[in-house]
């Protein structure tokens, strides 16, 4: 029997899928490698290409033990292709086909439609490591760095992921879509990202902290609705990919923490209770709370677009199909096939926020984004905790679902964050209150002086518990290369 388990290092590519009997496949893979490695040498500043950067690599995929870390020049890390342990006996968990032996091959009605949702998380995954190909020049720490660089290779890892599913099932067209994934980036006139998000820039580490945050939560949801897919190993890829994905959250929220730490830190410091005493906050070398919430309204906002519309029936048939489930659905107690359900759906009609119940089966992006806002709201109010504590009159809170939005009911509505619906006027008055302006954007980027003496940070943001790997304060997580 073979090592599932395992991850094999023996071929160019490492696996646990057993590649080397899948001569087509890994020669297919092997031709696409070096249009990778070349995309990454372009992306990645040269002077880090050079570094040693202390990161985990993948030798298992048992969640209990999976990864081992070591210093690596990052065009030498292993991108592999890496599948979860095969659930024995699994089911299609829900439409018209629940209860069916799950898929090892592809029906072929629901060809083009798997072939669509393996393409958007093959497009997403890289598109993050171009917007933030800049940052390790301003990185606040050697241990901020070396999480910047461990979410870039996992992201590389992922749509190594995508990659492999496009070749192995897909044939031509799979090749073809692979080498596509390779032509666009992130704000290309010519060739741009498909979703909005992943062509804004990432002009500070603010700005990566939230994304990381919002819009790997995002991933995150859209994960774990793939690993409840009939097609066998689409669900066990993105099983696995979710063990990844959690250090990009962690990577985020905790980012997102010691910001506001140091900036209530260096507020009881010098005796200022005013959260919007904004001038003399920023005066200590730190990011105000305040701007902290418009950071916070724009990522927000930005990944709520990521879902779609509110009622999609793309969305309706990938349910149906049994090729895209709900988040988690195999713990949710219904009939797996929403027949005569409804579901609650924002609506905005001649002014007024309001909802309707809509059939639930059509509402499926409704239901992922409402999973997606109490999964967010759960750090924002870990946010506050540290706020609270510091005895500081202050708190965060996500905005409301009509506020900045582009896709759906909401889109261009002249909505608050609070809700409240005002004129286009007043509206437009209001939005350097409530999103960046481009002069908090110059202060923030003013902050962003790079440090990188082991155990030292920069001024506008605290040190972390915990070292990765339980390593100490000071430890070197990445030992530069000096030209």
């Amino acid at each position: 029997m073979l090592d599932l388990i395992n991850v094999n290092y023996d071929t160019l590519i490492p696996n646990n899928v057993d590649l080397s009997s899948d001569k087509r496949v890994l020669k297919a893979l092997e031709k696409w490698h070096p249009g990778y490695i070349n995309w990454w040498n372009d992306l990645i500043p040269q002077q880090f290409q050079e570094s040693l950067v202390y990161l985990r690599t993948a030798v298992s995929v048992d969640p209990k033990g999976w990864a081992k870390f070591d210093y690596v020049k990052m065009p030498e890390y292993r991108w592999g292709i890496l599948l979860a342990p095969q659930v024995e006996d699994r089911r299609v968990p829900c439409g018209e086909h629940l209860g069916e032996p799950a898929w090892q091959e592809i029906p072929g009605e629901y060809r083009a439609m798997l072939r669509r949702l393996i393409v958007i998380p093959g497009y997403t995954e890289p598109a993050s490591v171009e917007q933030q190909r800049f940052l390790a020049l301003s990185a606040p720490s050697l241990y901020d760095m070396r999480n910047l660089f461990q979410v870039n290779v996992e992201e590389g890892r992922h749509l190594w992921a995508m990659v492999y599913l496009l070749h192995k099932y897909f044939g031509r067209d799979g090749r073809e879509e692979a080498d596509e994934l390779l032509r666009r980036q992130s704000g290309s006139e010519d060739a741009p990202r498909m979703l909005g998000a992943f062509n804004e820039e990432t002009p500070d580490w603010l700005s990566f902290f939230m994304f990381t945050n919002f819009t790997d939560r995002d991933g995150k949801m859209q994960l774990e609705s793939l690993a409840q897919s009939g097609f066998d190993p689409l669900s066990r890829t993105c099983r696995f990919m979710l063990t990844e994905e959690a250090h990009h959250m962690f990577v985020g929220e905790t980012g997102v923490r010691r910001v506001i730490q140091r900036t209530c830190e260096a507020m009881n410091e010098a005796g200022i209770d005013d959260p919007a005493d904004i001038g003399r906050i920023r005066a200590l070398g730190v990011i105000d709370l305040p701007t902290i919430q418009k950071k916070l309204n724009l990522h927000y906002t930005l990944s709520l677009d990521l879902f779609g519309g509110e009622l999609s029936t793309n969305a309706a048939n990938a349910f149906n199909a049994g090729i895209k489930g709900r988040f988690r659905e195999n713990k949710l107690e219904d009939d797996h096939k929403l027949e005569g359900a409804t579901y609650d759906v924002a609506q905005f009609v001649d002014g007024n926020v309001s909802t309707v119940a809509a059939p639930a089966l059509t509402a499926i992006n409704m239901r992922l984004r409402d999973d997606y806002t109490r999964d967010a709201a759960g750090g924002v109010g870990r946010w506050n905790k540290i706020i609270q504590k510091a005895g500081i009159d202050f708190e965060l809170s996500l905005p409301h679902e009509g506020f900045n939005r582009r896709i759906g009911v909401f889109t261009d509505q002249p909505i608050t964050p609070e809700g409240k619906v005002v004129s286009q006027a007043e509206y437009q008055a209001g939005l350097p209150d409530w999103l960046p302006s481009t002069e908090d954007g110059a202060f923030i980027q003013s902050l962003m002086v790079p440090v990188t003496e082991p155990g030292k940070y920069a001024s506008w943001i605290a040190p972390p518990k915990v070292g990765i790997d339980n390593q100490p304060g000071d430890f070197e997580y990445v030992q530069l290369h000096m030209a």
